[in-house]
């Protein structure tokens, strides 16, 4: 697994992996249990919060038993770290968040992985949160660590791997109808890689644009409702940038080679801060310093509106 964390995996080759999961997925299911799914559900779901269109063909509860599944993989080769004090802070955080989330079907753990070159956290379905300790000195605060983790806990929230796990699978199913002969009732392997790929740990397909802001949106609320100021977010997507503020996109560029996984082919720099700060005024409506985590900031908050990402593409990095 470390090997795994390590590689630099192509994006072409990535998209195999994720494809290929769908095989494992199929055969986990066995063809009477899968056939049965596929005919059952429509896939289709608002994503709460934003009442965004998604398909998703996998149960929340399916979803969660991956993600679990695939946590304890990892957590059985990763490196995870010894530094009491850095796994404080992460669980102490988390918890905040977790209560901010109000996901009583989820049994929240947390870990810190010892990779000091990895810029990158995840969750998986369930609350199974990784942070790796590449990210920390770029958080620098719980402020800008909250705003991590809150970004992540969003996807979770908002089964965005589910939805790409769904398109891979009918993709996968279109193309090959006969893997229903192959099914064998065992977990393959191949799904817990996929379902860590669909929610961005180590090398893995990247969220679309779309799946970004939704994370970046929910993600502000959170950390405000666990006592976050959720302003903090500008000045961390600023040194995830690194570039100042006024530089970004215009004196100041970072080259492919240097943009980290947890940013690459996500909104660009300069669309995700002025997204996030079109979004403070209402993200702060749920934020009072002090206040009790997961705590509503005041009755009958209106939810701030939503809008789709602005802007043309990304090229993958």
């Amino acid at each position: 697994m470390r090997q795994f964390f390590a590689t630099s995996v192509g994006r072409r080759a990535a998209l195999v992996l994720g494809l290929r999961s769908a095989v494992g997925l199929w055969a986990m299911l066995g063809s009477g249990a899968a056939l049965s799914l596929f005919g059952s559900l429509t896939g289709c779901y608002k994503a709460p919060g934003t009442a965004r269109d998604q398909f998703i063909i996998l149960s929340p509860e399916k979803e969660i038993e991956m993600g679990v599944k695939a946590f304890r993989d990892i957590l059985r080769s990763a490196p995870l770290s010894s530094n009491p004090e850095v796994n404080d802070l992460v669980h102490r955080i988390g918890l905040r968040i977790a209560e901010a989330a109000n996901k009583p079907d989820y049994h929240w753990e947390f870990a810190v992985i010892e990779e000091p070159n990895m810029v990158n956290a995840f969750c998986l379905p369930g609350g199974k949160v990784a942070v790796f300790t590449g990210i920390l000195p770029i958080a620098k605060n719980e402020a800008g660590l909250a705003t991590v983790m809150g970004h992540e806990v969003a996807h979770a929230l908002q089964r965005h791997g589910a939805e790409r796990m769904s398109r891979s699978i009918l993709e996968q199913i279109a193309q090959l109808g006969a893997l229903a002969a192959s099914a064998t009732g065992a977990v393959d392997p191949a799904v817990m890689q996929g379902i860590q790929s669909a929610y961005g740990v180590g090398v893995s397909l990247p969220f679309n644009r779309k799946q970004e802001s939704e994370a970046d949106y929910i993600g502000l609320q959170l950390m405000a409702k666990a006592g976050y100021d959720p302003r903090e977010a500008v000045p961390f997507w600023e040194r995830m940038s690194g570039c100042p503020r006024k530089m970004i996109g215009t004196l100041c560029f970072r080259s492919a080679s240097s943009i980290p996984e947890f940013l690459s082919t996500h909104p660009s720099d300069v669309t995700r801060i002025n997204q996030i700060e079109a979004w403070l005024p209402n993200a702060m409506q749920f934020y009072h310093s002090g206040q009790t985590p997961g705590a509503p900031a005041a009755p009958n908050v209106p939810a701030p509106p939503y809008h789709p990402p602005i802007g043309p593409m990304p090229r993958p990095g």
